[in-house]
């Protein structure tokens, strides 16, 4: 299904992204859309189909071979749509999530701050003072993607200053794009990933009613945890589709193109890069799916947030790393024609570049991998069934030669 709404995107629309004659593609929501493969893991009853988390990576990875921007555009229903199907109330699920998957209302998340990117809650300064039955929204968030065509926003702002932790004194909301107070100031201009209408947006006395606040008061954290689940593992399956869509077409290129007798592709210096760049593709795709099913396990109740929040961090780590790579080389195979706008590899290069930044840094991912490792290495449960390897050494009885101080 979804291979087949990819195919019915036209080309013209890509071109026209490109040139920036369009910079929020309504219409490709709406092919999406009537196509009915958005929200694909949410319950049927919400327009959904329930699948599971694997399925819906590989639909995510198919949909890379139209770039990332459009990429995280389909994304973003499964992103924000998350904490309203998990901790939202039946009002929220009928009215935004059935518009996720209907069409009828986009969303898009709104998180960054000016003065926090990857500390985010350390540097947040957007408040929200309850106030009857309201809440008083004042801030800005910025790097919005859809921020200039997005219906409504799932934004977080601090509700506790005092809270004796930053993360336990935030709460997360459903905010209307008509909702007086709110303002878009800048449609940011970007290397790459044209077309999102990446933008800032300012709250200035924006009075969102308390029914739009998701899950509990000072809860949060735990919605934004959870959010970052498909966060960042749609961003790790887009880069999969990214990546074979650059090394198809440097394929294509390098069976017909002739130098010094022969075909490109009969080449060592070419037919190795391509070997290389698959190789490491498929590592980064088993990671994806890993992660994928762990997702998958972490709805069963079979493993920990925790768990899965160090896969998903490695999967994200892993293949927009390997993306970078393979884009790069798919570049290197083509030559000097690669670099112009005759073939589309230049643009899936300068798109990919923004993967090892947003939903989280690979410096902020590599940070999360080895804090949830060390606090697994340092639990009881951790040694209670694992061989001591230390006393496979042949002086391990020398304690006196251990020296750690």
């Amino acid at each position: 299904m979804v291979r087949e709404t990819v195919k019915q995107v036209p080309h013209e629309l890509m071109r026209k992204i490109e040139r920036e004659e369009i910079t929020f593609p309504r219409e490709f929501i709406d092919i999406i859309t009537r196509n009915g493969v958005v929200g694909l893991r949410f319950p049927e009853k919400y327009g959904g189909k329930a699948t599971s988390w694997v399925a819906e990576m590989a639909a995510v990875e198919e949909m890379g071979y139209l770039g990332f921007t459009l990429s995280c555009m389909y994304s973003l229903g499964s992103i924000v749509g998350e904490p309203i199907a998990r901790f939202g109330s039946e009002a929220q699920k009928e009215k935004y999530l059935k518009g996720i998957t209907s069409g009828q209302r986009y969303g898009a998340e709104a998180i960054t701050e000016p003065s926090g990117g990857s500390d985010l809650f350390g540097m947040m300064k957007t408040r929200a003072v309850k106030k009857g039955n309201k809440f008083i929204l004042n801030g800005q968030k910025r790097f919005i993607v859809g921020g200039k065509g997005a219906d409504f926003f799932v934004t977080y702002a601090i509700t506790d200053p005092d809270a004796k932790s930053r993360t336990r004194g935030i709460s997360a909301f459903i905010v209307d794009r008509d909702t007086p107070g709110l303002k878009v100031e800048t449609i940011y201009g970007l290397m790459g990933n044209k077309g999102g209408g990446t933008a800032r947006i300012v709250y200035k006395d924006a009075e969102i009613p308390e029914e739009n606040l998701i899950g509990e008061l000072n809860g949060g954290y735990d919605v934004f945890n959870r959010m970052m689940v498909p966060e960042r593992l749609t961003t790790s399956a887009g880069a999969l589709g990214v990546s074979m869509a650059a090394l198809e077409v440097a394929t294509s290129y390098a069976t017909r193109r002739e130098a010094f007798g022969s075909k490109l592709i009969k080449h060592e210096g070419i037919n190795f890069k391509l070997a290389e760049s698959l190789t490491l593709l498929h590592s980064a795709s088993s990671l994806v799916y890993s992660a994928s099913r762990a997702a998958d396990l972490l709805e069963e109740g079979k493993v920990s947030l925790a768990y899965v929040r160090k896969l998903v961090s490695m999967a994200k780590l892993h293949s927009t790393e390997s993306m970078w790579k393979i884009v790069n080389d798919a570049l290197q195979m083509m030559g000097g024609i690669g670099y112009t706008t005759v073939y589309p590899v230049e643009r899936l290069l300068r798109d990919s570049r923004l993967g090892l930044i947003w939903t989280g840094s690979s410096e902020v991912m590599k940070m999360i991998i080895q804090h949830e490792f060390l606090k697994e290495f340092t639990s009881e449960d951790y040694w209670k069934t694992k061989r001591d390897v230390e006393k496979d050494a042949l002086d391990f009885r020398l304690e006196e030669e251990k020296v750690f101080k």
